[in-house]
């Protein structure tokens, strides 16, 4: 089989795709360990359970969601469980799963966090792009997102993060009793008031 080497063009744009994605998760981690005290994987688990309704999601939702394997998410909620930002209860409607819940502990904390986390995003990352850029940049990362997911099939499935250890379908179920969250801070689209961006 013939090696595709990349274009000196190519090259280039992985590289500084490469500097840019490490450094901006290290911007990210710095700002929120120095106001929040946690990573950013924790930060975004408070973020993502504070959007959804009652601010709880079902395990393996969360961790589709956040595009990390279970084990991972399974650490991360332990420890924010740990100092009461989380918690977790029995799933209603499916034995093998549990659910995460933000804790009003939770709520103050990343509401407390949120707006150093958004200037630090816009800082790193809009505030040196155009319009058009932004644009750009949502076109050319959902065609990879959608491309490194896969076709739908079974297979292709497996191969994600939050699949590749054996655990309950995610096929369509109840939801949890469906109320808005409280409070949530917005997501990045939104209007003022700061978001919580995960």
């Amino acid at each position: 089989m013939t090696t595709r080497w990349l274009s000196p063009e190519e090259q280039r744009a992985w590289r500084a795709f490469m500097a840019a994605t490490h450094l901006l998760e290290d911007a990210m981690d710095r700002q929120l360990q120095q106001d929040a005290g946690m990573p950013h994987l924790f930060y975004s688990v408070l973020a993502n359970l504070s959007e959804a309704p009652d601010r709880s999601l079902r395990m393996t939702d969360l961790a589709e969601t956040l595009k990390i394997t279970r084990s991972r998410l399974t650490y991360a909620v332990t420890r924010l469980e740990r100092d009461g930002l989380v918690r977790r209860e029995n799933c209603r409607w499916d034995k093998r799963s549990s659910i995460a819940v933000l804790t009003d502990e939770g709520m103050a904390v990343l509401e407390r966090a949120a707006p150093g986390h958004v200037e630090t995003v816009r800082a790193t990352l809009f505030d040196r792009l155009s319009p058009a850029q932004v644009g750009q940049l949502e076109e050319i990362f959902t065609s990879v997102a959608r491309g490194l997911q896969g076709d739908g099939t079974e297979s292709a499935a497996d191969d994600v993060p939050w699949r590749r250890r054996s655990s309950c379908s995610s096929s369509a179920q109840p939801s949890p009793s469906a109320q808005p969250s409280r409070s949530a801070p917005p997501s990045p689209s939104s209007p003022p008031p700061p978001p919580a961006s995960s």
